[in-house]
C-alpha cells in the first residue's frame, strides 16, 4: 500500500487534542505512521510536501513534522510531468499546494492521498473520476483497511 499524507496530515497530532475531530485524526495519524514503521505500508513524500512543512513558523512544530517526514519509503521531485499536472489540477479548481500533492501522488502511484482538509477532501471527490489517486480522510480510510 503506498501512502501520501499531505501537510495537514503531518500537522495534525500537534493541533488540539481537546477538539475530537483533532484527537481521532491524529490517533489515525499515528495508526498509519506505525503500519508504515512495521513495513506494512510505504511512506510517499515529495519536495512540495518538505517545502510546505519547512515554512511552519513553530519551530518545534517544525521540526517534528519533519521528523515524521524523514520516515518516508521514497520521496517523488517535482518535475515537468508533475508540474503538467499541476496546472491541470489548478484548472480544476485545486489549491495550489493541493494540486502539487496530488500530481505527486498521482506520479509516485500512490493508492491513497489522506488529507484532513474538508475542502480538499469535497474537490477530491467531486473530481475522483479525473484523478489518478483517491484522496481521502484518514480516519475513515484507515477503518477500511483490512487487519
Amino acid at each position: 500500500m503506498r501512502v501520501y499524507l499531505d501537510a495537514c496530515c503531518f500537522n495534525r497530532p500537534f493541533d488540539d487534542p481537546g477538539i475530537d475531530r483533532n484527537h481521532l485524526e491524529a490517533e489515525a495519524v499515528v495508526a498509519i505512521l506505525s503500519h508504515v514503521q512495521q513495513r506494512q505500508w510505504f511512506l510517499i513524500g515529495s519536495s512540495a510536501l518538505r517545502q510546505e512543512l519547512s515554512a511552519g513558523r513553530d519551530s518545534e512544530r517544525r521540526e517534528a513534522v519533519l521528523g515524521m517526514l524523514a520516515a518516508h519509503c521514497e520521496s517523488i521531485e517535482v518535475g515537468q510531468a508533475e508540474y503538467d499536472r499541476y496546472k491541470e489540477l489548478v484548472q480544476l479548481g485545486f489549491r495550489r499546494m493541493d494540486s502539487l500533492h496530488i500530481a505527486c501522488a498521482e506520479a509516485a502511484q500512490c493508492d491513497v492521498l489522506l488529507t484532513t482538509d474538508d475542502q480538499l477532501l469535497r474537490k477530491g471527490a467531486k473530481y475522483a473520476a479525473r484523478l489518478r489517486v483517491e484522496v481521502r480522510n484518514p480516519v475513515d480510510w484507515l477503518l477500511e483497511q483490512k487487519p
